[in-house]
């Protein structure tokens, strides 16, 4: 059943991603050039209603906290992170919006589906003799989430309950989603 669930979210997802005109490599360019912002409102409504309904969710008891993983920050994450940036502003895709686009029919996609899997191959076969480096030196000790919400990770503001900042942060997420103007 998590099977079925995923390709339905995933369906669901890349068809959001169609409509907004996320898989059109133009459109992301000229997002990231602050030319035309009506996709950066888009993400950031998204990223905003989501996370206030994940934990308003989570306040109400309907989603177990238990569910979520929180991934170890590491040095490389930041690099990895730059070097997706960089292949993101050259491309106009990130891998989402890249398989959408492939599935949309759009030839350019291709090389850079392509590109994305050649780079994880790579990084496969190099991650024996990276592994021991500074590159997976841990920030702030690992697994650390913003505010409190879970027995299992520490917080980096234990001062705070993860749901009131994670809707405070997505309640301003969608704040600056609707202040933004379309064009610039």
């Amino acid at each position: 059943m998590t099977i079925v669930l995923a390709i339905i979210l995933g369906i669901f997802f890349g068809f959001a991603l169609q409509r907004v005109g996320a898989t059109n490599p133009q459109n992301i360019i000229n997002m990231l050039r602050l030319k035309d912002l009506h996709l950066m409102k888009a993400i950031f409504f998204a990223i905003g209603l989501s996370s206030t309904l994940l934990f308003l969710l989570m306040t109400m008891g309907l989603i177990d906290a238990g569910h979520l993983s929180v991934k170890s920050s590491y040095i490389g994450v930041i690099v990895g992170g730059a070097i997706l940036g960089l292949g993101f502003a050259l491309a106009g895709y990130c891998p989402g919006t890249g398989l959408t686009a492939l599935a949309d029919g759009r030839k350019d996609a291709l090389f850079f589906v392509g590109g994305g899997l050649l780079g994880a191959l790579i990084y496969t076969l190099v991650y024996g003799s990276i592994q021991g480096t500074w590159l997976f030196d841990k920030i702030a000790g690992g697994k650390v989430m913003l505010a409190t919400g879970s027995d299992k990770f520490q917080a980096l503001l234990p001062m705070i309950p993860g749901a009131f900042l994670a809707a405070g942060i997505g309640i301003l997420f969608m704040l600056i989603a609707w202040k933004l103007p379309d064009k610039t």
